[in-house]
């Protein structure tokens, strides 16, 4: 969902930058750099941010800045940790300011929304299904990928409808009809979408998901 800078007030653009800024710079400061000096990974990474390129070009929507599209954030933050996600979902995003899809003023509100919450809210997830729950393949495909990705994105939406509503040109009631009924489905989107990809790479190619030990998912099991 790509919400323009001139559904909000100028001052929360001039937020956003920085605030985006310092969490990229964060990210790129800590991200395992090394993944990428495997040949092979390389190629999936790139295909990988190719296809959420032309995901996130098909948006489907009526009401300008009401669009949905599939994130794959959950995704990107199984397969490469939390930091390399967010750079890659960063430069799915310049991909598309840079062929006018998207508008330079609200990139990184836009980021903060698409990227940030979600990859934190699959990191977070994560981090407490591998401390609390059995180390099993279901629960990492179920848990992991399934149930985070729709939460995540359902975080995006929650969090999109009430800056609209709150500082947009938008009511509650407007955002009723025209925008939260579709949210059901595209959870469910997000989640299929995401919970078959990892199930597929886990069992074929486990080596292209980075949060996966098939030593440990898979061994005894």
């Amino acid at each position: 969902m790509n919400l323009a800078s001139t559904l909000f007030p100028d001052y929360l653009s001039w937020v956003a930058h920085p605030l985006f800024l310092l969490v990229l710079s964060y990210a790129v400061y800590t991200a395992p750099w090394a993944q990428l000096k495997v040949k092979e990974r390389q190629n999936v990474i790139g295909a990988t941010l190719v296809f959420l390129l032309l995901i996130w070009s098909m948006k489907a929507g009526i009401t300008p800045g009401l669009t949905f599209h599939l994130l794959g954030a959950t995704l990107l933050t199984l397969m490469l940790g939390w930091q390399l996600a967010l750079v890659g979902l960063s430069l799915v995003s310049a991909g598309l300011v840079l062929n006018d899809a998207f508008d330079v003023m609200s990139y990184s509100l836009n980021m903060l929304l698409m990227a940030v919450i979600p990859v934190l809210i699959s990191q977070g997830v994560f981090r407490l299904s591998e401390r609390f729950l059995p180390h099993h393949f279901f629960v990492y495909v179920l848990v992991d990928a399934y149930f985070c990705s729709a939460l995540a994105i359902g975080g995006t939406i929650g969090i999109s409808t009430a800056l609209l509503v709150g500082l947009g040109p938008y009511s509650y009631q407007q955002l009723l009809q025209e925008y939260l009924p579709f949210a059901p489905f595209m959870l469910f989107a997000e989640g299929f979408f995401t919970g078959m990809l990892v199930a597929a790479m886990v069992l074929m190619k486990p080596e292209w998901v980075a949060t996966f030990d098939d030593r440990r998912y898979l061994l005894g099991k």
